[in-house]
């Protein structure tokens, strides 16, 4: 599963250098310029590809809970020796 998800982000990494719209006219839709609405499929492919990557292979110890307890706020400690006298 690894592999194909490096085969993925090649393909995606390749596609992003569309030299081959740089000169087209085309109009999509009869006003998107071709070069634009490349760009905008290409970045819904890359956030899919981004989506399926955190999906799939997001580290699981991130997401535990963090035993670590901050310490108390500096403000917080100041009104509560306030209170104490």
């Amino acid at each position: 599963m690894r592999v194909l998800f490096v085969v993925l982000v090649l393909i995606v990494i390749v596609l992003h250098q569309d030299t081959w719209l740089w000169t087209n006219k085309t109009l999509v839709f009869g006003f998107l310029p071709a070069g634009l609405a490349y760009h905008a499929g290409y970045s819904i492919l890359a956030a899919l590809t981004m989506a399926l990557l955190v999906r799939y292979f997001w580290p699981a110890h991130l997401e535990e809970a963090d035993a670590y307890t901050p310490p108390q706020n500096v403000a917080n400690a100041a009104d509560d020796e306030a209170r104490r006298r």
